[in-house]
């Protein structure tokens, strides 16, 4: 473990480049995915990325402040871009409102936009909403009455339970704070699907991928649901830094992998591999492409798929 002071907000902001131009009446991304459901079927995903301000937590390992804005949004506005965009998506029975940020925050999603997302959802059997633990509270139990009978799910970031690595790369969220928010939501009846980081800084070799597993039972010992793998990646300025420093190296496709047929032999829930720009995740040149597509598929059927025959694996063994 190669472990590292905390670093000051005012550090991370200063290894920043620049935000990605936005236009705020309009989310930044919009996409249609297929995922392995919770009933066990592969369905589609009205996925919708939108415009608001940004975080005000600030993640050594997060990039996501490229797509936000520096400011609120005008009230409306967000309600404006999810009605944009569910016209202009294929209909689907699911819909994902990932915000870079909080749904629950009012400086990101302001409160009286509310309604009329609930309003927009109405017809749909599941939401996906993306929640800082700090943030949950009886807002999304409210929100969950107002879409109602359309099901709530409630995405966290968990991203490591080592105790030395999680004060460092994320001083704003504790075990306990994500463990009450947890418990708060199962308790009320709103599932769970938890981001699981592979590879944050600090995490060198081997360990990696002990840490994320030992991550993705603690999920699953809470009640969650669904638990979803994500490499961490340069990209922010900050991890950079860290890189040169020895205090970070990329994980690979391989681990990712390991880690993900790991969580779907436990039984306890889905687990996904965040292929989000797999292309760029560091890989073996003889099997990445064939591991990709294991990936894909594992993501798809949430069954086990047998590791390429590579000398690569052998190395982080």
């Amino acid at each position: 473990m190669a472990l590292f002071p905390r670093i000051a907000d005012r550090e991370i902001v200063a290894a920043r480049g620049a935000r990605a131009p936005l236009d705020p009446t309009r989310p930044y991304a919009t996409l249609v995915e297929r995922e392995h459901s919770s009933a066990g079927e592969i369905e589609d995903i009205a996925a919708i990325f939108l415009t608001n301000k940004e975080c005000p937590f600030r993640c050594v390992f997060c990039d996501l402040w490229q797509k936000t804005l520096p400011d609120r949004v005008a009230d409306g506005l967000v309600a404006g871009q999810v009605e944009w965009a569910l016209a202009n998506l294929p209909g689907t029975s699911c819909v994902k409102l990932y915000n870079a940020g909080s749904f629950f925050d009012p400086q990101a999603i302001p409160s009286g936009d509310l309604p009329r997302i609930a309003e927009l959802l109405a017809g749909k059997r599941s939401a996906i909403v993306e929640c800082h633990p700090r943030f949950v509270d009886d807002r999304c139990i409210s929100f969950a009455k107002a879409i109602a009978p359309v099901k709530l799910e409630i995405a966290m970031g968990l991203e490591t339970v080592d105790p030395e690595v999680l004060p460092r790369i994320k001083s704003s969220m504790t075990l306990d704070d994500f463990e009450i928010a947890a418990r708060f939501l199962t308790d009320n009846g709103i599932d769970i699907r938890a981001f699981i980081l592979l590879g944050p800084p600090g995490h060198l070799g081997k360990e990696r991928i002990d840490w994320a597993q030992r991550s993705i039972d603690y999920a699953f010992s809470l009640g969650v649901e669904c638990c979803v793998v994500i490499p961490v990646r340069p990209g922010n300025g900050i991890v950079e830094a860290l890189e040169a420093k020895s205090l970070y190296s990329r994980t690979n496709l391989a681990e990712l992998h390991s880690v993900v047929e790991y969580g779907i032999r436990s039984g306890r829930g889905r687990v996904f591999a965040d292929l989000w720009d797999v292309e760029n995740i560091a890989g073996c040149p003889r099997c990445s492409a064939v591991r990709a597509v294991a990936l894909e598929e594992m993501n798809l059927t949430q069954r086990p798929s047998a590791s390429p025959d590579c000398s690569c694996i052998r190395v982080i063994e």
